[in-house]
């Protein structure tokens, strides 16, 4: 798996990651999910650098002209519920792309601290040598993207996979290179070294989907 982590270049994600990863400015969820939908922006741009491209004849109003446009079917899937504002900012850049979404939730088993990861909705169109690109904000053990991937390996075999993330934790990000094809690109926007015993990442910024939407009933 290739690895693009903007946390090593300056760039104005860092602005923004560092938004979200403030206790105070996390207060205000509409900013949150904005600062969000920025970063799947950005990373949407540099995403597209690798994409297939094909020239096309445009026509304006005073004569024609050759443009290289990308040539490639795209997928967005987003694991619900963090990963609609990322998707929205993705879905900015990608506007003709397909859409998928999934449920994909932790349930906590009876030994303390472990837990398994639950795939149970899906809506897709078929995969199959199309570009697929995965969007989790917060890439943490890594479980939910390996069992997402189980889940949608029944709809088709995708030309190439992209993974877009806000932040990961290098445990998971391990995971998902061991368990994911060799050509699969992971887009990062910050990478923190560890998770803690509950499996969230440190120092990361907290429960996403919370930030973004509020607190849920467990």
């Amino acid at each position: 798996m290739t690895i693009h982590d903007f946390s090593q270049k300056n760039s104005l994600i860092n602005q923004f990651i560092s938004e979200l990863r403030d206790s105070e400015i996390q207060k205000d969820r509409m900013r949150f999910r904005k600062n969000i939908e920025r970063i799947g922006e950005i990373l949407s741009y540099e995403m597209s650098k690798l994409l297939d491209y094909k020239p096309v004849d445009v026509a304006t109003p005073l004569g024609k002209k050759q443009v290289n446009i990308p040539n490639c079917e795209i997928v967005l899937c987003s694991i619900l519920r963090a990963g609609i504002p990322l998707h929205n900012g993705i879905l900015n850049y990608f506007d003709q792309a397909e859409n998928a979404f999934i449920s994909a939730y932790r349930i906590q088993l009876e030994e303390p601290d472990t837990f398994k990861v639950e795939v149970d909705y899906l809506a897709t169109p078929s995969l199959e040598g199309k570009t697929l690109v995965l969007v989790d904000p917060m890439l943490a053990t890594g479980r939910t993207l390996e069992n997402v991937l189980h889940v949608l390996n029944q709809h088709g075999k995708p030309k190439q996979i992209h993974i877009i993330s806000i932040i990961g934790a290098q445990p998971g990000i391990d995971l998902v290179a061991s368990v994911f094809p060799k050509n699969t690109h992971l887009w990062i926007a910050a990478i923190d070294d560890a998770l803690n015993e509950h499996g969230y990442i440190v120092p990361g910024l907290g429960d996403a989907g919370d930030l973004c939407y509020g607190p849920r009933l467990d």
